[in-house]
């Protein structure tokens, strides 16, 4: 028999991965860490609209504290405290302000990453695909006061997340592909603290 048939036996052999066992793995991987940085590429598509594509660098650490600091365009700017939550663009010398729990921005979910993550507690129904090695998980959360009605999330065999999609109230599509990823990276608080450059407009939101 040759190897390429071999390893087609192989592939349609292997046993899926069950739903449980996925979701407490993930679960597992990311429940243990106290902080992460991964690189990130941002695709937003909205109707009516061109496909605007970003990037840059991801750092999380628990509670609730990250930071997107963006290469393309450079100089962007989504930062959290764990309480507060600033967006800075550079481009138009502007800097706003807010609460982390009245924000409805699709990058704010991420910060479950290193919060208790719990599936099954968040969302309500799953469905799984399995292809080429990854799995992909579809999610509907089960509170429908969340700005996104739709998670869909890829699963390396390692438990990494490497792609996140989600779907807002409004259609909208943020997705999220992720490389590089490190787990525990020594990071210094000051990152995730925002002083605004001089001269900056600042912006409160409305509560």
């Amino acid at each position: 028999m040759r190897l390429s048939a071999l390893i087609l036996l192989a592939c349609l052999s292997a046993p899926a991965r069950d739903l449980a066992g996925l979701l407490k793995a993930v679960e597992l991987r990311y429940n243990r860490a106290a902080t992460l940085e991964v690189r990130f590429e941002q695709h937003y598509l909205a109707q009516g609209r061109a496909r605007r594509v970003e990037s840059g660098g991801l750092s999380l650490r628990k509670p609730g504290r990250m930071r997107w600091q963006y290469t393309t365009p450079a100089g962007k700017l989504f930062l959290s405290d764990g309480k507060a939550v600033w967006f800075y663009s550079p481009s138009e010398n502007r800097a706003e302000h807010s609460r982390l729990r009245d924000i409805d921005d699709f990058r704010a979910p991420l910060a479950f990453l290193l919060g208790k993550l719990d599936f099954k507690r968040d969302f309500g129904d799953f469905e799984l695909r399995d292809s080429g090695g990854e799995s992909t998980v579809i999610a509907l959360p089960r509170s429908d006061k969340l700005p996104y009605t739709r998670v869909e999330f890829t699963v390396t065999a390692d438990n990494i997340i490497r792609r996140l999609l989600v779907t807002g109230v409004d259609s909208t599509v943020m997705e999220f592909l992720f490389t590089g990823e490190k787990l525990n990276p020594a990071l210094n608080d000051n990152i995730f603290r925002f002083t605004p450059p001089p001269g900056v407009e600042i912006v409160e939101a409305a509560r």
